[in-house]
């Protein structure tokens, strides 16, 4: 900043030629800002902005051990005890197979130790920590000051760039060496006042002495001082305090000397005032001075272009089967293995709601009841044989959203041909999904198999006061079958039902009586599978594509039986996927 201050004071520099001078903010704890030259003088230039800032490492190799990732520095603001842990807890996930240990060795300088494989590669371990940890962060950049107004009583915040704020600091320097120079000038004045009557009353000591001596008092004698040599007050009151020493040939001689450099000061200081461009020259190398003396080496590394891997997270994975628990009330779980759906560990009153199988790498979809579809991947689902973890801390539910339905995309179970240039939107596969009111719809699941946020993306709008019940994969030879609380069932072909290449509303799929609502569906591919509805009674009822006709979209079903009604707790038990060699 002294340098691009210097700069400006020699000549009008745009915010680009300053930035010769100003390489990048510079930060007490080093790093490594990763910006390129557009971002930072974009920042500079408008005084906002994000700055990209990570710590450095480098790589050491012990004579017996592991090779070792050494820390040195970490982004300002960021605590080493923080990097600690969130690298610690990536070990203990297991998300970083590579990685296997972590600890804090800093004395003075900061020095964090990664222990790591023999044959792992440090640039992609440190791709993904970069990512996952603290030890990179966006930096902001808001160069709002207080800048001067009109009224010289008032300051008003205000958003600058560079060279505004190297000005106003330059305008600001400049009336602080005025009020300073005319202050040494006032004091300077003053002395020398005082140091005139001295050599006045030098110049006739004698009869200074014999009329102090012949006075009534300091006020008598003061007053014929004055009289007589032609004093002011303050000459004569200094005089009539000068002490007996002070009256030495030799004391005369240092008197005279200090007016005349005094003198000489006053006339210096005088001529500054009457310049401004001697002024400036006075700053210019009072700042080079300060430069000069409290310089400190850049701390802060500036790498304009990288030149490393690209950080890819699946490499990271671990591949190996597993199987994934989904629970009605919304607790999910990763396992290697479920045998037994009803032998499955699950909070008291809850059930399965669906066994999923797949490899780590490959991603879940759990649809809500509101409409929202949210996607992880299975390594990242902890594993565990209890109760699971609620998706609460996977997601952002909302309240009363609940979940109706989940897929893999694991290959084995549901194939995703490549992409068709030619092809119309949307692309298979399909899923299709059924709501309480009566509608359904399909839609592609292509903008579904990556991972999500954890807001998760929008298939369906539900209208205010129906709610998704069912969503699963359709093929375009399957069935759709529907049964309501009043005994009514319904089963079409699922390519009657519209695909909807947004989050659409969907069509009427049954249409329902007063007070009547769907209360269970399912996708029926072949003539023995079934939608089992559940009477009043507790006793089960199978429909199939034996019993009822395939009929059109739309219309009232068929009746299912004449007495009781329908449960609204209709459950089937989900089947367990089985891996089938690749």
């Amino acid at each position: 900043m002294i340098q691009a201050s210097v700069a400006l004071i020699d000549g009008d520099l745009t915010t680009k030629q300053l930035l010769k001078h100003v390489k990048g903010p510079d930060f007490p704890t080093g790093g490594e800002l990763i910006s390129g030259k557009q971002e930072l003088a974009d920042a500079y230039e408008s005084g906002h902005g994000s700055l990209k800032l990570r710590g450095e490492w480098k790589v050491e190799t012990p004579r017996s051990g592991n090779p070792q990732i050494v820390i040195h520095s970490i982004p300002y603001s960021i605590e080493r005890r923080v990097v600690v842990e969130k690298i610690a807890e990536v070990i203990i996930g297991k998300k970083l197979p590579v990685l296997l240990d972590v600890r804090d060795e800093s004395t003075d300088d900061c020095r964090i130790v990664c222990e790591m494989k023999k044959d792992a590669d440090p640039q992609l371990i440190m791709a993904y920590l970069y990512k996952h940890t603290p030890l990179q962060t966006n930096v902001q950049v808001n160069l709002t000051c207080l800048v001067p107004t009109d009224n010289p009583e008032v300051a008003a915040p205000q958003r600058i760039g560079l060279k505004a704020i190297l000005q106003h600091f330059l305008d600001f320097r400049m009336e602080v060496v005025t009020k300073r120079l005319e202050f040494e000038l006032e004091q300077l004045l003053k002395r020398i006042h005082i140091l005139e009557g001295f050599v006045i009353i030098f110049d006739a000591l004698d009869e200074a002495i014999r009329i102090i001596r012949a006075s009534e008092g300091k006020q008598d004698a003061a007053g014929k001082l004055m009289k007589r040599f032609k004093l002011d007050e303050e000459q004569a009151d200094a005089i009539l305090e000068l002490k007996l020493y002070r009256l030495a040939k030799l004391q005369i001689l240092e008197i005279r000397k200090e007016l005349e450099e005094k003198q000489k000061e006053a006339a210096r200081v005088q001529k500054l005032l009457k310049s401004p461009a001697a002024r400036w020259k006075l700053i210019r190398a009072e700042l080079q001075e300060l430069g000069s003396s409290y310089a400190d080496p850049r701390r802060t590394k500036i790498t304009l272009g990288l030149d490393e891997p690209e950080f890819d997270e699946e490499a990271f994975i671990v591949e190996e089967d597993a199987m994934v628990v989904v629970t009605e009330q919304g607790w999910v779980k990763r396992q290697q293995s479920v045998k037994d759906v009803a032998s499955t560990r699950v909070r008291k009153g809850d059930r399965v709601l669906a066994v999923l199988a797949g490899s780590t790498k490959s991603s879940v979809a759990f649809f809500s009841s509101q409409g929202v579809c949210y996607v992880t991947r299975i390594v990242d689902i902890p594993a565990t044989t209890g109760h699971g973890t609620p998706l609460q801390t996977l997601f952002k539910l909302g309240d009363g959203e609940r979940i109706v339905g989940a897929l893999g995309f694991d290959p084995r179970f549901l194939e995703v041909p490549p992409p068709d240039e030619g092809a119309e939107e949307p692309e298979p596969p399909y899923a299709i999904a059924v709501t309480k009111g009566g509608l359904a719809l399909r839609f592609s699941l292509r903008g579904h198999r990556e991972p999500s946020t954890r807001a998760g993306r929008k298939f369906t709008r539900p209208k205010e006061g129906d709610e998704v019940i069912y969503v699963a994969a359709v093929d375009e030879e399957d069935c759709i079958a529907c049964v309501t609380k009043q005994r009514r069932v319904l089963i079409c072909e699922a390519e009657e039902v519209s695909l909807l290449a947004g989050a659409g509303r969907g069509v009427m799929l049954i249409k329902l009586q007063n007070g009547d609502e769907v209360v269970a569906a399912r996708v029926l591919s072949y003539e023995d599978d079934a939608l089992i509805a559940q009477r009043e009674g507790g006793s089960d009822y199978r429909i199939t594509l034996r019993k009822y006709d395939i009929v059109s979209r739309g219309g009232k079903g068929f009746q299912l039986f004449t007495r009781g009604a329908v449960d609204g707790e209709v459950y089937q038990e989900p089947e367990i996927p089985v891996f089938l060699e690749e």
